[in-house]
Order: structure tokens, then C-alpha cells, then sequence
């Protein structure tokens, strides 16, 4: 009888500990369809944005401002997700986080290519981007990148950007490299280089930083075309389509030009042929 209880007893600790163990493996489980329900379904949701790009995301204390931020935002509470987490998205991770199912959509200054097609969906675009030039307030030389020969031009280290105005505008240009814009711009503003140069938008964000405000300007001459879409697991269609009622609404109600004039200021002007951009079919 002493035997009989002593193995009941055994059986059901190890029910007990197979029972905890299943348990913590569905808390740890990614959850269905990426982290965040089906749209509309409300809860939670991880949405991916940069942390490190002034006026478009990034994090301040325990806060995330920026362009990217709002729409986001706006998008995820149209989407009926009524709790956002932001998670960072580093340019090289953006694929990793969406096939993983990190993150459910990713805003991020992340340009629609055919290349990314292939590994992602995207909805929008939210914003055209082009790659401009940054320089101080008062400067009357640099018109656009055809006019930076024997010029200092920054970007930064792995970035394209510097060497196609070499390539294509200015052969005698003087490439300087740095890890982060930040630190391109710091130098600008100290007077050891002469011009800055990525995309639009994102040179803006860094104009409209108090430090900057009045001493830098854009020239407003861009060069090449960046559509920033919204990145969602491949095929996910569904949510794409609402992404875009979303995005078409914030165009619509005024709120996505508020939004711009408050994170990269009013005194920035995209280019009124792109800006407000209109969604593209989902695929």
C-alpha cells in the first residue's frame, strides 16, 4: 500500500512538472501571425521604428518622437491595436525582425525596392523621400551637388550616398566618412566640413534639433527617389490593405502634414509632386 501511494505520487509530480513545462513554452511561444493579433483584433502590438534619427524615430528617455513615430501610431490605433510597444530596427535587422515575427510592421525610413520585395511586404508608401544636402544657414555656395567640388561632403561609413555625388555630380569632391550623421553633423555645424548629405527628410530632423534650429538649413535640391513604406511579413495582405486605408485617412484628415510639421518642422517642404504620396496596390 506504502508502495502504491509512493508511485501515485510520483506520477503526479512529473504531470505537474510536464503541465508547468507546457505552460512556460506557450508563454514563450512567438505568437501567431508576428507579434501582434490579426488587425482589428485589438491588444497589443510590436511595431519597429529607429531609435537614433532625430525627427523621424527616436527614443528620448522612456519616449519615442518623431514622423515615423506618429505614423505609426496613427496607423496601428486605425488598425484597432490598442496597446503599441516599440521595438529598435536597425536598418541591416529590418527583414530578421518581420520574418521572425518580432515585430508585426516596421516603420523605419525603409525605402521600397524590388530586392526587399522579395523578402517583405510593404504597404504605402507615407513619405517620398530624396537625397539632398545639408549645410549651414548662411551658406550661398552649395546649390545642389553639382556645385560641391573642392568641397568637405559627409555621410557616413558603408553609406552610397557621398559617392554617387562623386560619381555623378562632383569627381572633385572631398568625401569625408563617420560612424553615425550625428557626428557629420556636429562637424558641419563647427565648420570642419561643408555639406551633409542623405535623404531629405532625415537631414531636416536633424535641422529642426534645438542645437541646430536657424544654423542649418536643406538646400531642397534632391536627386534620387526613396519611397518609405511600411514593412509587414511577406504576404501578409491583408494587413497591407488596411495599412493603407490608414495612411490614406491620415493624408485626408490633415493629420499627416500636422505630423511632419511637428517633428521636422514647418519650414521643411518635401517635394509637392510625391508628398502626400499615394498608397501602392499590395502585392
Amino acid at each position: 500500500m506504502i508502495r502504491t501511494t509512493q508511485m501515485l505520487g510520483a506520477a503526479a509530480a512529473a504531470g505537474f512538472a510536464l503541465t508547468m513545462a507546457s505552460c512556460a513554452s506557450a508563454e514563450n511561444a512567438v505568437p501567431e501571425g508576428g507579434s501582434g493579433g490579426s488587425a482589428g483584433s485589438g491588444g497589443p502590438v510590436t511595431v519597429g521604428i529607429k531609435f537614433d534619427q532625430p525627427g523621424l524615430g527616436q527614443q528620448v528617455g522612456s519616449d519615442f518622437k518623431g514622423f515615423d513615430v506618429e505614423v505609426a501610431t496613427y496607423v496601428a490605433k486605425e488598425l484597432g491595436y490598442t496597446d503599441v510597444t516599440f521595438k529598435e530596427a536597425p536598418s541591416a535587422q529590418r527583414e530578421t525582425l518581420l520574418q521572425s515575427g518580432q515585430v508585426k510592421m516596421i516603420f523605419a525610413t525603409y525605402s521600397i525596392t524590388d530586392d526587399r520585395k522579395q523578402k517583405v511586404s510593404f504597404g504605402g508608401p507615407y513619405f517620398v523621400a530624396g537625397q539632398d544636402l545639408l549645410v549651414k544657414a548662411d551658406n550661398a555656395d552649395i546649390t545642389g551637388p553639382d556645385t560641391l567640388d573642392g568641397k568637405k561632403l559627409c555621410s557616413v561609413t558603408g553609406s552610397t550616398s557621398a559617392k554617387k555625388v562623386q560619381d555623378q555630380f562632383a569627381d572633385k569632391v572631398q568625401l569625408q566618412e563617420y560612424d553615425t550623421y550625428s557626428k557629420c553633423v556636429e562637424a558641419l555645424n563647427s565648420g570642419r566640413i561643408d555639406a551633409v548629405t542623405t535623404d531629405n527628410v532625415i537631414l531636416a530632423g536633424f535641422a529642426a534639433q534645438p542645437q541646430y534650429e536657424g544654423k542649418l538649413k536643406v538646400v531642397g535640391k534632391t536627386f534620387s527617389t526613396e519611397k518609405y513604406g511600411v514593412g509587414l511579413m511577406k504576404g501578409d495582405t491583408a494587413t497591407c490593405e488596411k495599412v493603407n486605408a490608414a495612411i490614406t485617412k491620415m493624408v485626408g484628415d490633415g493629420s499627416w502634414q500636422k505630423a511632419l510639421d511637428d517633428t521636422v518642422g514647418s519650414d521643411f517642404k518635401p517635394d509637392a509632386a510625391t508628398n502626400p504620396p499615394k498608397p501602392e496596390p499590395c502585392s
